[in-house]
C-alpha cells in the first residue's frame, strides 16, 4: 500500500511556537479536531466548503452594501425634504412680492405713484 502524501510532517525548528509547542499544535488540541475529522482533512469536502464559504462571503458583502445604500437614501431624503420646505418658502416670498399692491409699496420711494384710473384706447383714424 503506498503512503499518503498529502499530509505532510511539520518539521521542527518553526518560528510559530509556543512553550515547546507549535501554535496550530495548541489549537488543534484546544479544538479536538482530531475527533471529528480523524487524522486528517477529506479532500472531497474542501471545494464544497470553499463555495460555501464564496457564499457566505458574498452575502455578507451584499447586505452591507445594501444597508450602506439604505443609509445614503435616507440621507438624500432628509435633503430633499430641506430643500423642498425652502422652496416652498422662496416660492411664497416670490408670489407675496409680486403681487401689485408690493410692487406699489417698493416703487413708492422713487417717485412712482399707482394709477388708479384705467387706461384709455387711444384710436387712430385712417
Amino acid at each position: 500500500m503506498r503512503q499518503n502524501t498529502f499530509k505532510k510532517k511539520i518539521k521542527k525548528g518553526n518560528s510559530a511556537r509556543v512553550g515547546g509547542k507549535n501554535l496550530f499544535t495548541l489549537i488543534e488540541e484546544k479544538l479536538n479536531m482530531t475527533g471529528l475529522l480523524g487524522d486528517g482533512v477529506p479532500v472531497q469536502f474542501v471545494p464544497p466548503f470553499l463555495y460555501v464559504a464564496l457564499l457566505a462571503l458574498i452575502y455578507i458583502w451584499s447586505n452591507h452594501s445594501a444597508e450602506s445604500m439604505v443609509r445614503k437614501i435616507e440621507i438624500l431624503q432628509r435633503e430633499v425634504e430641506d430643500v423642498r420646505a425652502d422652496v416652498t418658502t422662496l416660492e411664497a416670498e416670490y408670489m407675496l412680492s409680486s403681487k401689485q399692491s408690493e410692487v406699489a409699496k417698493k416703487i413708492a420711494p422713487f417717485g412712482i405713484e399707482e394709477i388708479n384710473e384705467p387706461p384709455i384706447k387711444v384710436k387712430q383714424k385712417k
